[in-house]
């Protein structure tokens, strides 16, 4: 059965540790396409001052669109009201339904699983595959999946230490610090020209 990854995220703005999450995932999971999901309206933060949905799905195309077994969805983008990752999956199995779904996360956003909306929904249409770097941060999120019966449901894949953050970028870019080194081109690009985070 073929290996779909789907890796949702803000992207605010994407940065070149995605690039290299979506990397690493590819070869080590031996996932034969990714989709890429700009997150809609997130039902579980507060976005006042992120930049709308449409333009972060434009920094992911800048970031990512046209590279080799990535493909850039709209689906949280278009659609009305928060968004879920259930619907999310919904709407990639319906496309996919002969594939294999591995939703990519980081420590954090597995930890939290449970809390999510319809999370059994969520563990029966994909498995997870988490990139963690501590054994301490495994061994939690293995002990979260296991009280959630789903511990078949769970891998990891390395992921290189490299500390940058969206938030990282854009406190650069307030304090007119470097930043674009930290970014794929094509993002520095747009958010040069559409004088995004104060720039």
């Amino acid at each position: 059965m073929t290996r779909l990854g789907v890796f949702g995220s803000s992207f605010n703005p994407p940065t070149l540790a995605h690039d290299v999450l979506l990397a690493e995932a590819g070869w080590q999971l031996s996932l034969e396409r990714i989709v890429v999901v700009p997150t809609g309206e997130a039902w579980h933060k507060v976005t006042s001052g992120v930049p709308e949905g449409s333009m972060r799905l434009g920094l992911a195309r800048a970031a990512f669109e046209g590279r080799k077994g990535l493909e850039i969805s709209d689906s949280e983008v278009r659609r009305e009201g928060p968004s879920y990752t259930s619907d999310t999956l919904e709407e990639i199995h319906s496309l996919n339904p002969d594939n294999q779904i591995i939703f990519l996360a980081g420590t954090d956003a597995a930890l939290g699983v449970g809390d999510w909306h319809r999370p059994e929904r969520v563990l029966e249409l994909a498995s997870f595959a988490v990139a963690s770097r501590s054994e301490i941060a495994r061994e939690a999120v293995s002990k979260s999946f296991e009280e959630l019966g789903a511990s078949d449901r769970l891998e990891f894949f390395e992921m290189p230490g490299i500390e940058i953050s969206s938030s990282l970028v854009r406190e650069r870019i307030g304090l007119g610090r470097p930043w674009k080194h930290l970014v794929p081109h094509g993002v520095a690009e747009m958010i040069d020209n559409e004088g995004l985070y104060g720039e």
